[in-house]
């Protein structure tokens, strides 16, 4: 259930450097560098005599020796060097894939190499203006199907249970959603009017009292998911109307890469409407989206493993419209990916 031709987070970008590093994403086994001018390379891990994996070589210039005979590939993919071989054979070479670095992240396209087009990387809003704090974020790699933790990132209710002293609070549990479902992906999002504000994000506003919240999560295909805090004083929001002179903003990027069908590496990344330059808040946001992160980690490898050896069906609740939608539009890109069948004559 992968997509191919998409983009996906391979590594943040001070990860990858003159050192052959190894990554597994959609299942395929992929070596990551940097050649001497830093331009990143990724290729496919195995050389083709005996499926030696390449990163267990060494770099020789911008080349990759394979450490087992010796055989030499450029950043193409294309063998250069068999060492006592009259003439490289046609079939020793690897596969090359796109990459691109944008925010911070090195992308791979896991597709066909001719339509990767950098412009088609997820846009964050608000990149680069000097008036949003960003959080750098980290990673983390979590024991689950990537499509339970895109479930999760749809479904705004769960905080009420899982993250109590962060991103919950009041009103979370009976809030209806509205979900919108298109081309792009999924989002689900709601207005909660006249609550307290959630632990996570009370230090930062600017009012106190009661606010009125709304909470916006959008997952675009492949895996790649915007979730918006908007926070105003209590009797200032709702659907339509313009936010308040004092409104909070955090939008997280949040950016899932399949390892495997059982493994998933999870990027993310914070930007805020104040304090750009204050490490100390930059600090703060960290240690708490970690740890609420860790929370969700929790939850999900134990739904992954309950799924996995379930003995009774499961069913699923009016809260999962939205993860079954972009469950369905996931199947239907990846059906559209697969080439047609021959029909015997």
């Amino acid at each position: 259930m992968f997509i191919k031709n998409a983009w996906y987070v391979a590594a943040w970008d001070h990860e990858v450097g003159r050192a052959l590093t190894p990554t597994t994403i959609l299942g395929e086994e992929i070596v990551l560098y940097r050649k001497s001018d830093g331009t990143p390379v990724a290729l496919e891990n195995a050389c083709p005599h005996r499926k030696m994996p390449l990163s267990m070589g060494r770099l020789k210039g911008d080349e990759v020796e394979c450490g087992y005979h010796g055989l030499t590939f450029d950043c193409t993919g294309s063998c250069v060097r068999v060492p006592g071989a009259t003439k490289i054979p046609k079939t020793a070479k690897v596969r090359a894939y796109p990459l691109a670095e944008r925010y911070g992240l090195l992308w791979i396209w896991m597709g066909e190499a001719s339509r990767a087009n950098a412009d088609d990387i997820v846009p964050v809003e608000n990149w680069g203006d000097p008036a949003w704090g960003v959080n750098r974020g980290e990673s983390m790699t979590v024991g689950c199907n990537y499509l339970y933790i895109t479930d999760n990132l749809l479904d705004p209710s769960h905080v009420a249970w899982v993250h109590t002293t962060s991103f919950g609070g009041a009103g979370c549990e009976d809030t209806p959603l509205e979900t919108v479902a298109s081309p792009t992906g999924v989002a689900v999002s709601r207005w909660m009017l006249d609550s307290p504000p959630a632990p996570f994000y009370a230090p930062f506003l600017k009012f106190s009292g009661n606010c009125d919240r709304q909470q916006y999560y959008e997952v675009r295909y492949p895996a790649h998911a915007i979730i918006k805090a908007v926070f105003v004083p209590a009797g200032t929001g709702g659907e339509g109307r313009p936010l308040h002179p004092d409104v909070f903003l955090m939008d997280s990027y949040n950016f899932m890469t399949p390892l495997d069908e059982n493994r998933t590496r999870y990027y993310w990344f914070q930007l805020r409407n104040f304090a750009p330059d204050d490490m100390r808040v930059s600090s703060q946001f960290a240690e708490s989206v970690r740890n609420a992160f860790a929370e969700d980690r929790v939850i999900l490898e134990a739904v992954h493993q309950g799924m996995a050896n379930k003995r009774t069906p499961n069913m699923s609740l009016g809260i999962d419209k939205g993860p079954l939608a972009f469950r369905r539009g996931i199947a239907e890109r990846v059906a559209h990916e697969q080439p047609v069948a021959m029909v015997a004559e």
